[in-house]
C-alpha cells in the first residue's frame, strides 16, 4: 500500500511543471487633470485599459480605469476613465493587457450611453444575465481598399436643396460647416428623422454623436426623435460639456466601435459627430496636460491623425463583405465663417464634400442657409436617382448665377429681359428651396417641387405665395395622382406619360388655388 502511495507521489512530481505567472505593477507618480503618470509599467501598449487599486475608496469597489496614452522610456501617461478625485500618487496601478473597447449590440437601439457603453437615460441595463454582449475595440483599422466599393446608392436627407445639389451617398463623409446657430444639428437631426420606415423598408440606423454640447440642448435633440419616432433606430453617444475631456475625446470613437457592429451584420449605418471642433478642443485639452509639443494654435501635430483614422472608418463595403455601410456626418464649428482655419481646412481635406452654412444667408431668411458656390459633393451624381437628375442637373449652377447676378443688380443698373428673367427664376428657386426644420420630405415631393420651378411652373406665381403654392400642391397630386409619387419613388426618369400628368395636374390645380 505504501508502495502505491510512492510511486503515485513520483509521477505526480514528474508531471508537475512550474506555472508562474508575472504581473506587472506600476505606481501612480504624478496626478492632475484626469491625467496620470505611471511608473513600472514598460511593456503598456498605447490604448491598454489599466487598473488602478486606490489606497483609501470612500466608496465603490476601489478601483478605477485609466487607458494608457502616451507611452515614454521611463513612465506612462494615462486618462482616467472614471473618478479621478479619488487617485492619488503611489496608487498601486495594474495591467489588464486589454485594449479600451466599447460594449455593443442590438440593445443599444433607442438608448442613451456614455463614451464607454454605460446607460444613461435612466430605463435599466442594457443587456440581461442572458445576453451576451460583444466587445468592439474603439480603435480600429479602417476597411482596406479591396474590402470597398464606389458610394452609388443615395441616402436622402429629406432636404430639398441638399438632396438636389449636394447629394448624399451611403458610405459618405459629408462635412457640415458654418459658424454657431446656423443649423447645422438641424440638417442632421432632420436626416435622421427621414430615415424613418415609410415604405416597407429597413430604417437605416443612426448614431448621434453628442460631444461637448449643454445636456439640455441634447435632452432637446432626444426628445424630437422620440416624438418623431425616429429613437427606435437610433442610438445616442452623449459626453456633454459637464463630462470629463476624456470621455469626450473618446465619444466619436465609441460612436463609430458602435457602428462596426451592425456593419458586420451588412446594415446601413448613419453617424453623426455633433461636433469635432470641441473634439478637437478636449484632445488638445489633454495633449497639453501630457506635455506634448504644441503646434499651430496650440494644437498638438497629430491632430490631423485625430479625424482622419475616425473619418476614414466610413465605408461602402462591397458584396463579398456584407455590402453594409457606414456614412459620417461630422460637424465643424467655425468663426465668422472663417473656412481656412486650421481644424476645418483638416477635416475639409479629410472628407468627401461639405455643406457651408452662412450667416449672411441665415439672417436674410434661406433656410437652411447653404452656400452653394462653396458647398460641395465629391460623389456627386453617383449618389443620386435618375429620377432627381433629370430634374435638378441645371439647379446649382442657375443658383449660382442668380446669387451672382443678385449681387450685380444691386447697384441699380438697368437690366436686360434675359436677366431680368434669370433674376425671377432664381428669386422663386430660392424661395422654393426654404425648407422648415423637421420637416424633412420623401424624395418623390422633393422632385415635384424642384420640377415646379425649373420648369417654368412657378414664374406666374407671386413669391410671397410659393411656399403656400407649394404645400398646397402636395396635398392636391397625393389626392388626386398618386401614381405620379409612386413612379417618382421608383427613382427612374419620369417618362413622357408621367410628365404630362405632372403638367396636367398643375394645370389643374392652379384653376383651384387661391
Amino acid at each position: 500500500m505504501s508502495q502505491e502511495i510512492i510511486e503515485k507521489i513520483k509521477k505526480a512530481i514528474e508531471g508537475y511543471k512550474d506555472q508562474t505567472e508575472w504581473e506587472e505593477i506600476g505606481r501612480v507618480v504624478e496626478v492632475g487633470d484626469g491625467i496620470l503618470k505611471i511608473s513600472g509599467l514598460l511593456n503598456a501598449r498605447a490604448q491598454e485599459v489599466l487598473e488602478v487599486e486606490i489606497s483609501n475608496p470612500s466608496a465603490g469597489s476601489g478601483r478605477v480605469r485609466a487607458v494608457a496614452l502616451n507611452l515614454e522610456e521611463d513612465s506612462v501617461g494615462a486618462l482616467v476613465l472614471g473618478n479621478a478625485e479619488e487617485v492619488k500618487s503611489g496608487d498601486i496601478v495594474k495591467r489588464t493587457k486589454k485594449l479600451l473597447s466599447v460594449f455593443t449590440g442590438d440593445q443599444l437601439l433607442g438608448r442613451v450611453v456614455d463614451a464607454l457603453g454605460n446607460p444613461i437615460d435612466g430605463k435599466g441595463p442594457l443587456f440581461g444575465a442572458k445576453d451576451n454582449p460583444q466587445f468592439n475595440l474603439l480603435e480600429n483599422n479602417a476597411p482596406n481598399v479591396i474590402d470597398r466599393e464606389s458610394v452609388n446608392y443615395p441616402l436622402h436627407t429629406g432636404i430639398k436643396a441638399i438632396d438636389s445639389m449636394i447629394p448624399i451617398g451611403k458610405g459618405q463623409r459629408e462635412l457640415i460647416i458654418g459658424d454657431r446657430g446656423l443649423g447645422k444639428t438641424a440638417i442632421a437631426i432632420d436626416t435622421i428623422i427621414n430615415q424613418r420606415n415609410k415604405t416597407g423598408k429597413k430604417p437605416v440606423i443612426c448614431i448621434y454623436v453628442a460631444i461637448g454640447q449643454k445636456q439640455s440642448n441634447i435632452a432637446r435633440v432626444i426628445g424630437k426623435l422620440e416624438e418623431e419616432g425616429a429613437l427606435s433606430f437610433s442610438i445616442i453617444v452623449s459626453a456633454p460639456s459637464s463630462f470629463p475631456a476624456t470621455l469626450q475625446y473618446i465619444a466619436p470613437y465609441a460612436g463609430c466601435a458602435i457602428a462596426e457592429y451592425f456593419l458586420e451584420k451588412g446594415e446601413d449605418i448613419l453617424i453623426v459627430y455633433d461636433d469635432l471642433t470641441k473634439h478637437a478642443w478636449a484632445y488638445r485639452q489633454l495633449s497639453l496636460v501630457l506635455r506634448r509639443p504644441a503646434g499651430r494654435e496650440a494644437y498638438p501635430g497629430d491632430i490631423f491623425y485625430l479625424h482622419s483614422r475616425l473619418l476614414e472608418r466610413a465605408v461602402k463595403l462591397n458584396g463579398d463583405n456584407g455590402g453594409g455601410s457606414i456614412t459620417a456626418l461630422p460637424i465643424i464649428e467655425t468663426q465668422a465663417n472663417d473656412i481656412s482655419a486650421y481644424i476645418p481646412t483638416n477635416v475639409i481635406s479629410i472628407t468627401d464634400g461639405q455643406i457651408f452654412l452662412q450667416s449672411d444667408l441665415f439672417n436674410a431668411g434661406q433656410r437652411p442657409a447653404i452656400n452653394i458656390g462653396t458647398s460641395v459633393s465629391r460623389v456627386g451624381g453617383s449618389a443620386q436617382t435618375q429620377a432627381m437628375k433629370s430634374v435638378a442637373g441645371k439647379l446649382k449652377l442657375e443658383l449660382a448665377q442668380y446669387r451672382e447676378l443678385a449681387a450685380f443688380s444691386q447697384f441699380g443698373s438697368e437690366l436686360d429681359p434675359e436677366t431680368a428673367k434669370l433674376l425671377e427664376r432664381g428669386k422663386r428657386t430660392s424661395e422654393i428651396l426654404k425648407q422648415g426644420q423637421y420637416n424633412p420630405l420623401p424624395e418623390s415631393l422633393e422632385i415635384l417641387s424642384i420640377w415646379l420651378v425649373t420648369n417654368g411652373h412657378l414664374d406666374d406665381t407671386p413669391i410671397e405665395k410659393l411656399q403656400s403654392f407649394e404645400r398646397e400642391f402636395h396635398e392636391f397630386v397625393k389626392r388626386s395622382e398618386p401614381k405620379i409619387l409612386d413612379f417618382l419613388l421608383i427613382g427612374e426618369k419620369p417618362s413622357e406619360e408621367i410628365i404630362k400628368r405632372m403638367e396636367k395636374a398643375v394645370s389643374e390645380f392652379k384653376k383651384i388655388f387661391k
